[in-house]
């Protein structure tokens, strides 16, 4: 029996009998998932805190609504989102807000990767929009496109790779975007948002120079991953994966995609098979039966992790050591 789930208009109507004017000196972010949720905690740090959606363990493609967070989406000043692919569940519930919609994947100036398919990559569901070059500050227009990532002309823009937060020269343009967005909604603390994305770009640079160095000796060894989710990470320092276990995290994979991902293991030598956290051991070690390939785990989406300004530099951190300890000779 599926999971119940509130229907759409009743959480609309609980959102909208809680919310209250915010005043500018408490200016309400709202934020669905924990590496943006991270950087925009860093830039509001002296102002305020961020709220966060999709908290604990769940993962931003099968989260479920509920109405006390619908209730903070529609309290809120803002909202901001990653964009359709990533967020599924948010697709229909912003046609019903008044709320002024960041949606960052339409971000000008972004490095945006198209979705690996093919042999190596089934075509998958999640993680895709293209983007459309809004300027920062502008209100997100709620009536360009229908709930599923497409324009009302019926233009697919289903074809881009939405993890667009594992790269940190794509995470400093975020920071960017966020902190004018801020300023212009609360003027107040448009200087503080300001330095604070100054400060969060700094860390970032020195970040990505880190990780660049620790990467560089793992270029060319072949690994799995189990949903394909590290894309940015893999182009901005020189990875390669070969596949992926599944099409998507809630989808299990069959018995056939299985047998040729061992296969596919055993021809290339893979190094390499990464699980996700909470993921059954079982579907690892059925892959990697009889072979050499490592198991390993990457979270890039921080299901594992506590929230808060810092979660962004410690899930860089935690990829770049999970990469290094099962890829290294």
């Amino acid at each position: 029996m599926p999971p119940h789930r509130t229907p759409l208009a009743v959480l609309v109507l609980l959102a909208g009998l809680s919310a209250v004017p915010a005043s500018a000196r408490d200016l309400k972010v709202a934020v669905t998932i924990k590496p943006i949720h991270a950087l925009t905690a860093a830039i509001m740090e002296g102002a305020g805190s961020p709220t966060l959606i999709v908290d604990g363990q769940a993962s931003p493609h099968t989260f479920a609504l509920k109405p006390s967070a619908a209730r903070e989406i529609f309290a809120a000043d803002i909202f901001i989102r990653v964009g359709p692919g990533i967020e599924p569940w948010a697709n229909r519930l912003i046609e019903s807000i008044r709320v002024p919609v960041i949606t960052l994947v339409e971000t000008p100036g972004l490095t945006l990767l198209d979705r690996r398919t093919g042999a190596s990559f089934e075509p998958h569901e999640h993680g895709t929009e293209e983007a459309h070059h809004d300027e920062p500050g502008d209100d997100h227009d709620h009536d360009s496109k229908d709930h599923d990532g497409k324009d009302h002309d019926g233009k697919d823009h289903d074809s881009k790779d939405g993890h667009i937060w594992l790269d940190p020269h794509n995470a400093a343009i975020i920071a960017d975007t966020i902190a004018d967005f801020l300023g212009g909604k609360d003027p107040e603390h448009a200087a503080l948002y300001q330095a604070n994305a100054t400060r969060l770009k700094a860390r970032l640079t020195a970040l990505d120079a880190e990780i660049a160095g620790e990467m560089s000796p793992l270029k060319g060894r072949p690994f799995i991953v189990f949903h394909d989710a590290t894309q940015y990470f893999e182009a901005r320092y020189g990875l390669q994966a070969l596949g992926s276990v599944t099409v998507s995290p809630d989808v299990q994979p069959s018995a056939k995609r299985l047998s040729e991902l061992r296969a596919k293991i055993s021809a290339a030598n893979a190094a390499c098979v990464f699980a996700e956290p909470y993921l059954n051991p079982r579907l690892i070690e059925v892959v990697t039966e009889g072979s050499a390939s490592r198991a390993g785990t990457l979270d890039p989406e921080a299901l594992a992790l506590a929230p808060g300004p810092d979660l962004y530099f410690t899930l860089m951190r935690a990829m770049a050591k999970s990469f290094t300890t099962c890829l290294s000779p």
